[in-house]
């Protein structure tokens, strides 16, 4: 798969299918730098730190999470893609909020599995986490 695309996809939150998107794909060529100046050529930035309190969002350069948000004739769309060492996975949802909650899902994960450094006080599941952990940090404003 090219590293970048446009697609047809289908948003994860409302299931609506829209043509025409400027998707994220797999980035063996060069490393997480180079796709990190590659996809912000095309709109879409990583989001260095989450949290009220801007906790790392990753591990630079070999994981990050990259945002985009972009609009079609019916709204906003957010895009959300992860990056591992060259491996992209890409969704796309309609609305803010399940964005950031996705965003979420990804901090909790890698601050849980000590592959960034995050609260101490994490629960046990990302749906657990308190409000101030699922919004951007002061810092960066994802989208």
């Amino acid at each position: 798969m090219n590293a970048i695309t446009i697609k047809t996809v289908t948003t994860v939150d409302t299931g609506e299918t829209i043509d025409g998107v400027t998707v994220l794909g797999d980035y063996h060529m060069n490393g997480g730098y180079d796709w990190m100046e590659l996809i912000g050529e095309h709109g879409w930035g990583v989001i260095p730190s989450w949290g009220s309190d801007g906790w790392d969002l990753g591990q630079w350069p070999y994981v990050m999470v990259a945002g985009i948000r972009t609009a079609d004739g019916i709204g906003n769309l957010f895009g959300m893609a992860t990056y591992c060492e060259g491996d992209v996975t890409c969704t796309f949802y309609r609305t803010k909020a399940r964005f950031w909650e996705a965003i979420s899902e990804q901090a909790f994960y890698h601050w849980k599995n000590g592959q960034a450094q995050g609260p101490a006080d994490l629960p046990e599941a990302a749906a657990e986490l308190p409000s101030r952990y699922r919004i951007p940090s002061m810092y960066h404003e994802a989208a």
